[in-house]
């Protein structure tokens, strides 16, 4: 039986009590951090205080006793770490496994945006990803995705419009609408992108940009229509001029896009106030080698960011962003969430705690239960594959198509010309997306310059943003096997030669994440793409990451669809 209105205000009451009689010393605290030495956000300097935490809370800094006490001489205290902008499914794992990955990096806090499920399976997809999340260790806080599809153009397995979301800004941990990619639809006031806009702002919600390179009038507009930041600046002068019209910076260091370096002059007194840390994407294997949001931070102390301010921005800025007022901060009425670190230089981190729970010691963590799911939306996250068997015919196409040449270490391409034919001594292989939502037998098919594949074929299912199956080979046979092996195992990427998959990395959640632990999928995709390389794919760039965004027809100049070869810059087919 539900819990009464009256029985809730007298639990709440007598937890209220509790936390006063433990902040005014009249009773021991929960937890005790004696002699800490911890990062003041609000005074911009180091202080020294026992900390006492009572129901997960910080009840006080001062003179404290309590049931579990643990001497921080020595050691240096920081609120927990905020990433202010993420995809959990670019760790290719379970909320679960992200969650195992981040805890000892000190992270207590994440703000997702599950547009990669939601442009799979639409609504299903925002309410799995809720229901995976739900009382983990690392709090998960949602932006609903502004963008699904991400144009026109694709084929993904659902379009979201305003309605489809409204319902979702009642759920106490969303906290807005996501990165508008649609720069071009709010600029020119289109209905769909607009409506999203209004209906968030209705809310009371924020609302998150994406608008690279983005400049005068234009950007006004953009910001006029009620879009609070952006986490897309990769050079300081895009970053400033939108500082300077009141947008947020997030600044991002993930493992596709890197700008920290570029906009670490913003970390200073005059702007670092309006700045917070992201990743957006981190593959398994960042996270297992480099980290996550302490990595930021310990590179940006390393390149001479104040560490005082780089803490402020890991934390507290993000915190105040999001009008999450418990948290990014060591003071009276936040969560006990915390990372002791040896100190500045070295950044150790040796404990995480939790709500006042020690979660972390020494990288060893503590096991906690993965969220009880819906069966019917495991079934739907596990039954997203809707393709016929496909034979090399399905790939024959003797009419000249466009080249799509890539860029050594860039997801931008140009435009290398025209071909009827594969020639693998040119580099010029064969590459096609399948429509894989609803069975239409879509196939786009064009070329590709610079892959470097000798042998074989490659394909994914993770193709950016709308997830279909993304196939390049150098003969029609070996892509069709590869994209029926993808199907076969409900997702996933395969390296297909000789007849038989060389590699293959099964992806069963949605066909972009994995049910194995993270530990284990880094080593098959790390062997995947060590096939991948052995059969003359280029060292410069990322043998399936890089594939997957030549299916985003947002990002100049040549992308591949359901539909054939898009020239974006032209907006037309070639």
């Amino acid at each position: 039986m539900s819990e009464s209105y009256a029985g809730k205000i007298n639990r709440k009451l007598l937890k209220k009590r509790r936390i006063i009689d433990a902040a005014a010393g009249r009773e021991p605290a929960d937890l005790v951090l004696k002699n800490a030495t911890y990062v003041n956000v609000f005074s911009n300097e180091l202080c020294t205080a026992d900390i006492a935490v009572a129901e997960g809370l910080i009840v006080g800094m001062g003179q404290y006793s309590g049931t579990v006490e643990t001497d921080c001489s020595g050691k240096i205290v920081l609120p927990g770490f905020l990433d202010a902008h993420i995809h959990l499914e670019s760790s290719l794992v379970s909320p679960k496994e992200f969650v195992k990955a981040v805890l000892p990096h000190g992270t207590t806090t994440v703000v997702t945006d599950p547009h990669e499920i939601a442009n799979v399976m639409g609504t299903d997809g925002i309410e799995y990803m809720l229901q995976a999340t739900e009382d983990l260790p690392v709090d998960v806080r949602f932006m609903l995705p502004s963008c699904v599809p991400a144009t026109p153009l694709d084929e993904s397995g659902a379009v979201l419009d305003y309605r489809c979301l409204d319902s979702f800004y009642d759920h106490p941990r969303v906290q807005g609408l996501a990165e508008m990619m649609n720069f071009v639809g709010i600029i020119a006031g289109d209905d769909q992108p607009v409506e999203k806009i209004v209906a968030a702002q209705a809310h009371h919600k924020k609302i998150d940009g994406h608008a690279p390179d983005l400049v005068g009038n234009d950007l006004n507009a953009y910001i006029a229509a009620g879009v609070y930041s952006d986490h897309e600046c990769h050079d300081l002068q895009d970053a400033i001029a939108k500082l300077e019209r009141g947008q947020f910076i997030m600044i991002r260091e993930g493992t596709a896009a890197r700008n920290l370096e570029a906009l670490l002059p913003l970390l200073c007194d005059k702007y670092s106030e309006r700045c917070m840390f992201c990743t957006d994407d981190k593959h398994p294997s960042d996270l297992l080698e480099k980290g996550h949001i302490d990595y930021i931070v310990k590179k940006a102390i390393s390149l001479g960011v104040d560490p005082i301010t780089a803490v402020k921005v890991a934390c507290h800025n993000a915190a105040r962003y999001f009008l999450l007022n418990n948290r990014g901060a060591i003071a009276p009425g936040y969560l006990g969430d915390f990372v002791i670190i040896d100190d500045f230089q070295k950044f150790n981190i040796e404990k995480v705690y939790k709500k006042g729970e020690l979660m972390v010691e020494n990288g060893v963590l503590r096991d906690f239960p993965a969220p009880p799911i819906e069966p019917y939306l495991v079934e739907r996250a596990h039954s997203t594959f809707h393709v016929g068997a496909l034979t090399a015919d399905d790939f024959t196409e003797r009419r000249p198509r466009g080249i799509i040449g890539m860029v050594g270490g860039e997801i931008t391409t140009v435009d290398a010309g025209y071909s009827d034919r594969i020639d693998v001594e040119y580099d010029v292989l064969k590459i096609a997306v399948v429509e894989r939502h609803k069975n239409t037998r879509h196939i786009g098919i064009g070329f590709l310059q610079g892959y470097g594949l000798k042998s074989g074929a490659v394909a994914t299912s993770i193709s950016h943003d709308s997830h279909n199956i993304i196939v390049v080979g150098t003969n029609e046979a070996d892509m069709a096997a590869a994209v029926n092996r993808v199907v076969a195992l409900n997702g996933g990427i395969v390296v297909w030669d000789g007849g038989a998959p060389a590699a293959e990395v099964p992806l069963a959640i949605a066909g972009i994440m994995s049910d194995e632990p993270l530990a284990a999928v880094n080593e098959k995709l790390e062997s995947a793409k060590e096939r991948a390389f052995a059969l003359g794919v280029s060292r410069s760039i990322d043998p399936f990451m890089t594939l997957s965004f030549m299916a985003l027809p947002v990002i100049p100049t040549l992308r591949i669809t359901t539909r054939g070869v898009f020239d974006v810059s032209q907006q037309t087919y070639v």
